[in-house]
């Protein structure tokens, strides 16, 4: 019998792509969801923010004490190659630790029941990943590391400089999933929007946009985490030119005050981030999707008032917000200017409430709307509703969608696109009705 394999994957869609390669790498081991019956146990952990860190740790402690005497924990990814020294030491609980290099020697490392940190950041590049969460979208890595320079960013210390992918590889990788039946893919990377600057080419998304337009059987595709000072609008009207590439906009833009974009090393201050802004929001059928820091050293009241009202007034789709962290390495860590915690956490709290409005609002704004919408199964809340998401969203992140009802009374299939109507919404999630004579076969 084969052995048995328990693997989590924390943190962002990155990390999610470096589990896939280790399962691919993996193949011959039998998947279980439970950990107690698993001959080998896997976390690929965050370290971007204390509660990542917190989180990745208390996995690790809770899976080491309901596990098998003789099976292996190993504690793989941003965390571990972080902090390397410190973990090894005060974590003993694990037999095997790894960063962000070993990825594809995972198999390696389990025989050696060693553990290894490579100098080198792990560049997907020809290995087979087993693709999680969906039979028909895949995500699709750009590039590891990040050239900028933010105050409240870790990242660069442990994923090092931007080093992108070639073009051929992440086409090749594309084929390779369309030919197993993927259809629709989000770009991901630390800064999608410097993708092959570190090649000397400055608009590279672009060059990525007119190659996997080329590639039959790719449907829809959207781009995440586009950095404001390395985002043109050449790019933007590249995007909303395509067939392909939807109108979906991640650009975190962490602040609105001038001087704290200023403070927070942003690159962009106000007035070119609002151009950007703007432009996205004036597409037809856009999604403009950002993220908030609140309580960063130096921000006054008068500071996150003017993120308040701008966050309010804008018409953002989704917005994240996240109170900041103080992280060693970063040129923040060493301000003086620091923010009290109860005032940050008081501050997250009441742009989480105008977020929340903020996103009800352009939900609401969908009722009555015709969208093409896929269904992912049966949803969680009754078993007659299905679960779906509009197409322009992203997975997993943007929401879901019910459909309750059809006009035609034939098996809706999974994975399969839908035109659906929007009908109404019940708490946060909307209601939409699936015309199956349209479905996209």
């Amino acid at each position: 019998m084969a052995n048995k394999l328990h693997i989590v994957s924390l943190g962002c869609t990155k990390n999610l792509v470096d589990t896939e390669v280790m399962m691919g790498k993996l193949k011959n081991f039998e998947l279980t969801d439970n950990n107690e019956d698993a001959d080998v146990i896997i976390v690929n952990t965050c370290g971007f923010i204390d509660a990542a860190k917190e989180e990745s740790i208390n996995t690790v402690l809770s899976l080491h004490e309901a596990r098998k005497d003789d099976s292996l924990l190993v504690m793989a990814g941003c965390l571990s190659e972080r902090y390397q020294e410190e973990l090894q030491e005060q974590i003993p609980e694990v037999d095997i630790f790894t960063g962000v290099g070993d990825y594809d020697k995972i198999d390696e490392l389990l025989v050696e029941k060693k553990s290894r940190f490579s100098d080198e950041v792990y560049l997907i590049d020809g290995a087979e990943r087993v693709v999680t969460g969906s039979t028909y979208h895949a995500y699709i890595k750009l590039s590891e590391g990040c050239n900028q320079q933010c105050s409240f960013c870790a990242i660069p210390s442990f994923k090092g400089k931007l080093n992108s992918r070639e073009l051929d590889s992440i086409a090749k990788e594309v084929e390779s999933l369309v030919a197993q039946g993927y259809w629709d893919f989000s770009f991901v990377s630390q800064d999608s929007s410097s993708y092959l600057r570190d090649k000397n080419v400055k608009d590279g998304l672009s060059l990525l946009i007119e190659r996997i337009e080329l590639i039959e059987g790719v449907k829809s595709a959207r781009i995440l985490y586009l950095y404001p000072s390395t985002t043109s609008m050449n790019l933007l009207k590249r995007i909303e030119k395509s067939d392909i590439f939807l109108n979906y906009f991640d650009m975190p833009i962490q602040h609105i005050n001038d001087d704290m974009l200023r403070i927070m090393k942003r690159g962009f201050g106000k007035e070119k981030t609002l151009e950007l802004l703007n432009y996205m929001r004036s597409m037809e059928n856009s999604f403009v999707r950002t993220s908030f820091i609140v309580g960063h050293p130096g921000e006054t009241d008068e500071m996150f008032e003017e993120m308040c009202e701008f966050t309010k007034s804008f018409g953002f789709d989704r917005v994240n917000v996240f109170a900041y962290s103080d992280e060693e390495t970063t040129t923040a860590h060493d301000m003086t200017d620091k923010i009290d915690e109860e005032t940050i956490a008081n501050r997250a709290e009441i742009l989480g409430d105008i977020v929340a409005e903020v996103t009800q609002e352009s939900l609401e704004a969908e009722i009555g709307k015709e969208v093409d919408i896929v269904i992912d199964g049966e949803s969680d809340e009754h078993e007659y509703l299905l679960s779906a998401r509009e197409l322009l969203w992203a997975p997993e992140i943007d929401g879901e969608i019910y459909v309750n009802d059809r006009t035609e009374d034939t098996e809706i299939e999974f994975g399969k696109l839908y035109r659906a109507k929007i009908t109404g919404i019940a708490g946060n999630i909307l209601m939409a009705t699936v015309d199956n004579a349209t479905r996209d076969n």
